[in-house]
């Protein structure tokens, strides 16, 4: 063990796991690569090609968590496909329009719109762009435990 590595490894994994909760940031693959600095810094001893593979995998997951999340809260809200792409349009913009917040408020802007679109009530697309909302903090509490298991898995390979 590198006390170095083990140092810029941990450096990663708290800014990914600030990247978690700030959304400018990339977390998971921040994680990713301080575990791979570790390896470089270290020969990848205790660090087989398998570990990478699956904290790869790990990584993988998250991107879909990310992805779905979103979706899923829109449907399981009674949302229309209109909410739907609203929601993800409303992300994209929402991250240029204002920054980290645009992905928080973005997506229920954009839900909301797509049920507007479709000539839906108020009151129904407000439902369904809390349904958005409800899925990104479901997303984000499943983001967050994956990451921690990659990081604990880390610390079981190499201590």
């Amino acid at each position: 063990m590198s006390i170095f590595g083990m140092i810029v490894a941990v450096l990663f994994f708290i800014v990914g796991i600030a990247g978690t909760v700030l959304p400018v940031l990339p977390g998971a693959p921040l994680i990713w690569l301080g575990m791979l600095l570790y390896g470089l810094i270290v020969d990848f001893n205790n660090l087989p090609w398998t570990f990478f593979l699956g904290q790869g995998l790990a990584v993988a997951l998250i991107f879909f968590v990310d992805y779905i999340a979103g979706v899923w809260g829109v449907s399981r809200y009674g949302g229309s496909k209109e909410a739907v792409w609203g929601s993800v349009i409303g992300a994209l913009l929402g991250l240029f329009l204002m920054g980290p917040f645009g992905l928080i408020f973005g997506p229920f802007l954009g839900a909301v719109a797509g049920e507007l679109y479709v000539n839906n009530t108020l009151e129904k697309a407000f439902r369904v762009g809390v349904g958005t909302l409800v899925g990104l903090l479901g997303g984000f509490v499943i983001k967050l435990a994956i990451e921690i298991v990659m990081i604990v898995w880390f610390f079981m390979a190499v201590l």
